[in-house]
């Protein structure tokens, strides 16, 4: 080529791990990941959950461990998962002040105070014994309004128990509107919601299922979201933002990049992104396999994550993946 017509070389900033660094467009932290955890009431030591290598159903006294561990590690926050030993068909454990998930929720904030946001689920799929995230009809759907009465219990209980932000993963209309004017009346005014805005009905939960013990039979579609749709993702986002949400996220993060940008894009509150069981254990397999390295693709799903709009992203590798990024 012509001297008068150098050739332009993108490859000039790509040389050397600093000049990599020094241009790199999207930086993930250790306080912007919210470890996912589960605690098991009536279990003696934690318990291997076989379909996710490495990810325990933890006893109370292993999740406060597990918890100063994530805050040594600059974890942002956690988010707690109950297991009850008793089920029935309204999620009667979810509102008991005493129940698994309100201990470990005074557990965890008594062992990391603010150094963590402590986070809890809202819902009742963990605590039916039919398995689904609400009250169940006559007809056996799930009534939308009569779930949201106990979410709205299950609130104030959480919120009592000393949770900074909860996190309504249901899926049912005007959940935010109801909790929030729920905690305000109660006096909790202080605690956060994270909308669960777009949920979609994907066949990656298999593992969580395992996780939390699910009694589930049968599928969520009539209530979470169809993956066919991503426009569908910002008017539940109007929606959440109008009744009051601080947060929002998608979930799955993985299969759903492009609907996370477009949230990104069009979310005045920040935006957060789960990935799930199924998006873990796909790469522990397969790393355990010797088909890919493991530190690097866990680092480079997290990226991708952020790189599509994501600012707080729930991860299993959460303590891990912030201790590669310290060190």
């Amino acid at each position: 080529m012509s001297a008068e017509f150098p050739y332009v070389r993108p490859r000039r900033l790509r040389q050397s791990p600093a000049m990599r660094r020094l241009v790199a467009e999207t930086r993930l932290h250790p306080a912007e990941l919210i470890l996912p955890a589960f605690v098991s009431e009536g279990i003696a030591e934690p318990r291997p959950i076989a379909s996710m290598p490495g990810v325990l159903q933890h006893t109370r006294d292993s999740l406060r461990k597990a918890a100063v561990e994530a805050a040594e590690a600059g974890v942002g926050g956690i988010m707690l998962f109950g297991l009850p030993e008793v089920k029935d068909a309204v999620g009667s454990e979810g509102t008991n002040p005493d129940g698994i998930l309100q201990q470990a929720i005074r557990d965890v904030v008594a062992e990391v105070g603010d150094q963590l946001v402590v986070m809890s689920d809202l819902c009742l799929d963990e605590f039916t014994d039919h398995g689904h995230c609400g009250v169940l009809a006559e007809d056996g759907s799930v009534d939308n309004d009569a779930t949201l009465a106990r979410y709205a219990e299950m609130a104030v209980v959480q919120a009592e128990a000393g949770v900074h932000m909860v996190g309504p993963s249901g899926m049912m209309d005007g959940q935010i509107a109801v909790i929030r004017r729920a905690l305000d009346e109660a006096g909790h005014q202080d605690v956060s919601v994270l909308a669960y805005t777009a949920k979609y009905a994907s066949a990656l939960y298999g593992p969580f299922r395992e996780a939390v013990n699910s009694s589930l039979e049968g599928d969520r579609k009539t209530y979470q979201q169809d993956p066919a749709n991503a426009r569908e993702a910002l008017r539940e986002l109007e929606l959440d933002i109008a009744e009051g949400a601080d947060l929002v996220m998608v979930k799955p993060a993985m299969l759903y990049l492009d609907v996370l940008r477009q949230v990104a894009d069009a979310s005045p509150v920040p935006v957060a992104a789960y990935q799930i069981s199924g998006e873990y254990s796909m790469v522990e397999a397969a790393a355990a396999n010797g088909w890919i390295e493991r530190e690097r693709t866990i680092l480079e799903t997290l990226t991708s994550i952020r790189r599509a709009g994501a600012e707080q992203i729930l991860t299993y590798w959460a303590v891990e993946a912030a201790r590669m990024l310290k060190y």
